[in-house]
């Protein structure tokens, strides 16, 4: 027996048919998209994801961390593969996060800051035992595994990106292919997915998208430093800046860090989120949020036209009340419904 949808006239809109849509369609159709969009997963390796020409930069382990920020910005990149020329293999990722480390370990251990112009991206692993924290991220993968696999070993790994790691057939030595984000595999589902206009049930309806998550947040005023101890402590990649009333204004990120580092500000850090966001750069992609109204079928088309990380959750009168990562989304993808 198949259900029947109230007929809608021609001159409706999009919103009107799926106004017209039961509760019992729309939890059918979403569960017919999740399961088809998986089936597309199966169905491509990461290899597939790659643009025809882009721009790989590979970073050796010898060279300065000084340096390696410079080159980040001037090609416009906040992440790159390690290479290790003494043992001719991969040796891990280097993200914004690292640089939050660097920050935290001179912060900790100023006595050492005479030695930072001299610091090399190979000395990044004692700097993680001495503050204690996670170490670059090695994972990778074939770029001709499954490309449901990789999602898979990053949502296992928690990261938010890894590298694709091909060998070479005589000599058996390790080639970088790329990177592969979970913002590019996403924009590549909503490019080439259309289920995912099927995906029409409303974020309020989805417990494994609204679960609330502890978030914190800052002023305008509040001291860098201690952002940057909150964006380390809760190993996130953004906090969230609100104003008196509770309302979203803005975000500052670990990729803000940058501009920091690049004017050598290691230890000199009393200045307010709002001085330090007058470094940003101009391309900055803006603070992108979402009700529990929204669907995901609009947030995949978001994702289509536009790079974001993350949708801030927010009130009828603006307020912050959960944030939903590209990590959710994908979780949500790979196993929502079942």
């Amino acid at each position: 027996m198949s259900d029947v949808v109230a007929a809608v006239p021609a001159t409706a809109t999009p919103n009107d048919y799926i106004e017209s849509l039961s509760p019992e369609q729309i939890e059918h159709d979403q569960k017919i998209g999740l399961k088809a969009i998986r089936l597309f997963l199966q169905s491509k390796t990461s290899y597939d994801v790659l643009p025809v020409s882009y721009r790989l930069v590979v970073l050796d382990t010898s060279l300065l961390v000084k340096k390696s920020l410079t080159i980040l910005l001037q090609n416009n990149i906040v992440s790159a593969p390690l290479w290790n020329n003494k043992t001719s293999r991969f040796a891990g990722l280097l993200t914004s996060s690292d640089f939050v480390n660097v920050i935290q370990y001179y912060f900790q251990f100023p006595e050492k800051f005479d030695l930072v112009d001299l610091l090399t991206l190979d000395g990044l692993r004692d700097i993680e035992k001495a503050i204690g924290v996670a170490p670059i991220e090695t994972g990778h993968i074939h770029p001709f595994k499954l490309l449901y696999e990789g999602c898979i070993k990053m949502l296992e790994s928690k990261a938010r990106r890894i590298p694709l790691i091909d060998e070479d057939e005589k000599t058996h030595r390790e080639i970088v292919v790329s990177v592969l984000t979970q913002y590019r595999i996403l924009k590549f589902v909503a490019l080439n997915c259309r289920e995912t206009k099927m995906l029409l049930k409303p974020l309020k309806n989805i417990s494994q998208l609204c679960e609330p998550k502890h978030i914190s947040k800052c002023t305008m005023d509040t001291p860098v430093i201690e952002v940057i101890h909150l964006l380390t402590q809760n190993s996130v990649s953004s906090i969230p800046i609100i104003n008196e009333e509770e309302k979203l204004i803005n975000v500052y990120e670990a990729v803000d860090v940058l501009a920091l580092v690049k004017g050598g500000m290691y230890t000199d850090l009393d200045l307010s989120v709002g001085d330090a966001l007058l470094r940003r750069a101009e391309d900055f992609e803006g603070v992108h949020t979402c009700t529990l109204n929204d669907r995901l079928s609009t947030i995949m088309d978001t994702i289509r036209k536009s790079r974001l990380h993350r949708l801030f959750v927010v009130d009828e009168q603006g307020k912050l009340i959960n944030v939903i990562t590209l990590s959710d989304i994908l979780k949500y993808i790979l196993s929502g419904e079942d």
